[in-house]
């Protein structure tokens, strides 16, 4: 819940103040930001430790049930949401497919980047 009231309120404010984006080149390229920066940011609060929200939790655990990589988790995860909510009526997007697609491998990428490894005690 937290996640929701922090993120709606900070992502209003934002719209609130910046102009709409247009034209698809700034588009496209804000676009493979934004996914690039997510699959870095979600990387870096697994990896820490910070507490996996549902998809995350769902994936982490994934991993250590089938002992699949975590990009097939993960991409498996995010096409089955996406199925869902077109099933329930929810628009489509080529952003929508290249998040779902893009998300899983690049989980695979940041997540050693910022996983804590513990060192054994001597």
């Amino acid at each position: 819940m937290f996640n929701v009231l922090v993120i709606g309120t900070a992502a209003d404010m934002i719209l609130a103040v910046f102009p709409p984006v247009t034209g698809q080149p700034l588009q496209a390229a804000l676009l493979i930001d934004a996914i690039l920066l997510n699959g870095g940011a979600i990387g870096a609060y697994i990896g820490a430790g910070l507490g996996p929200g549902p998809r995350d939790g769902l994936t982490t655990g994934g991993v250590r049930v089938t002992g699949w990589e975590v990009r097939w988790v993960r991409m498996t995860i995010e096409c089955l949401v996406l199925m869902l909510g077109w099933i329930c009526g929810g628009a489509i997007g080529v952003g929508t497919i290249a998040y779902a697609l893009s998300n899983g491998p690049l989980l695979q990428i940041f997540l050693p980047m910022f996983e804590i490894r513990r060192h054994p005690t001597r």
